[in-house]
């Protein structure tokens, strides 16, 4: 199939079809093992782990086969998913805007801890943070963005995560701080905070070498949810009042903010959850 352009003006509805429902519009031709008829048959194939939308296994010889003979390997984005969104932006020079969850991660006190320790046993409390963070984001079927310096950028979008995607990411922020510690009695092993918005960005293919597409998020809203990052402290998730409400959130048990964030001419109205285990 040819590639499309930004000029092309059915560009933004692929697009829209596939982060809404995760799948292609009815009108466009497919390679034939993208068809949805075929997942209750692949389904069938050995074995786990594989692709949690479309049931290609990653591994054993339904794995092999699945990659020798169409290609389908682990999504860099997501491994719990298959490469079928690389090759989709790779197909599709564009992308759309739509509602979708953000949700950053960041190490608090990054510069302080690094001093603390040698530059080895930094790296290696970084990669176990990425992992801890990843973890938790494909599990609950998010896109990770990027991985830089010590912030993990991740983002929910209705067709993977569901129509309740901003309440998975609420309740994937509450998983990563418990995985890196802020309820034991000792302590976080890493102190990490965490932003949490949804609002309407664009998603879409983004060119970041000679020829190769990559997917990425743009926009105020991304903005934002990195300027609400930024106030969390340690076992903190700072909740936007956009996301509380699409999430359907109570209040009770969390706090009330307002920030004047940067870039922003308004104050922003956000809900701190805190997950540090309380003092007897």
């Amino acid at each position: 199939m040819a590639k499309k352009t930004e000029q092309d003006p059915d560009v933004e509805l692929v697009w829209r079809t596939y982060l809404m429902t995760g799948g292609f519009p009815e009108h466009l031709r497919q390679d034939w093992f993208e068809w949805k008829i075929w997942r209750p048959l692949v389904r069938r194939l050995p074995h786990n782990p594989r692709c949690r939308i479309c049931y290609y296994p990653f591994e054993g010889i339904g794995g092999w086969l699945s990659k020798s003979l169409l290609g389908v390997e682990p999504s860099k984005m997501n491994p719990q998913l298959c490469n079928t969104c690389e090759r989709f932006a790779d197909r599709f020079r564009g992308g759309t805007e739509l509602e979708i969850s953000m949700l950053f991660a960041d190490v608090r006190g990054s510069t302080s801890l690094a001093e603390g320790i040698s530059p080895i046993e930094f790296s290696r409390q970084i990669n176990r943070f990425y992992k801890a963070v990843t973890d938790v984001l494909f599990d609950t079927n998010a896109f990770v963005e990027k991985l830089i310096g010590d912030e993990v950028v991740g983002f929910y979008v209705p067709g993977f995560a569901g129509q309740n995607h901003a309440q998975v990411a609420v309740a994937a922020a509450k998983k990563i701080l418990i995985k890196t510690g802020h309820k034991d009695s000792s302590g976080p092993w890493i102190p990490v905070g965490i932003g949490v918005h949804t609002g309407v960005a664009y998603v879409g293919s983004v060119e970041v070498a000679e020829g190769i597409s990559d997917i990425a998020i743009l926009g105020d809203a991304v903005n934002t949810t990195a300027r609400l990052t930024s106030q969390a402290e340690p076992g903190e998730v700072v909740i936007s009042e956009a996301s509380r409400l699409a999430a359907g959130l109570e209040s009770e048990g969390m706090q009330s903010r307002q920030f004047n964030l940067k870039g922003k001419n308004e104050i922003v109205d956000a809900w701190v959850l805190s997950v540090m285990r309380k003092e007897a």
